[in-house]
């Protein structure tokens, strides 16, 4: 049977997928670094692997906690992140140690996804993103935090909401 000729329209694929691990520590290490506070060098990220598309990742996660900043109390969250990747993306094994990190931390729920976006935008550097934090209610209180990044070019934006 003759091979299939590509359209002229379209590049041809390659015939197999690669990608790029250069840099990443994390992604099937045997033992895990002790994290007790969150730094944006827990972030390991590696190249997108394309870059002329508009590539929306989405990670979420229901398990989060981290504690009360006057009670101790732990706080559950379920956390989403959305993303629009530029050159970089965020590897998931390095995302959810830094998602742990946050367990023992002290800090109300407006600082913690603050905090999520500014760290994410600094290692990515991403057309845009949004952290939202889903919070458990405690005296019959929800709390959603949403915030948000666009890079305009030039300028940059930053947007945050609150909901209770």
């Amino acid at each position: 049977m003759p091979k299939k000729k590509n359209s002229p329209t379209q590049p041809p694929r390659p015939s197999s997928l690669t990608s790029n691990t250069e840099g990443l520590t994390l992604l099937g290490a045997g033992s895990l670094p002790n994290v007790d506070r969150p730094s944006t060098s827990l972030l390991e990220t590696f190249p997108n692997p394309a870059p002329k598309q508009s590539l929306e990742i989405c990670f979420s996660t229901d398990e989060f906690t981290s504690m009360c900043p006057i009670t101790a109390q732990p706080d559950f969250a379920t956390i989403s992140i959305h993303y629009i990747a530029k050159e970089r993306c965020v590897e998931s094994k390095s995302l959810k140690l830094y998602l742990r990190s946050f367990r023992n931390q002290g800090v109300f729920a407006e600082g913690i996804i603050g905090r999520m976006l500014d760290d994410l935008v600094e290692v990515l550097t991403p057309h845009s993103l949004t952290v939202i934090g889903e919070f458990a209610p405690r005296g019959g209180i929800g709390l959603r935090v949403e915030t948000s990044y666009v890079d305009t070019g030039n300028k940059k934006q930053k947007n945050s909401t609150l909901k209770k």
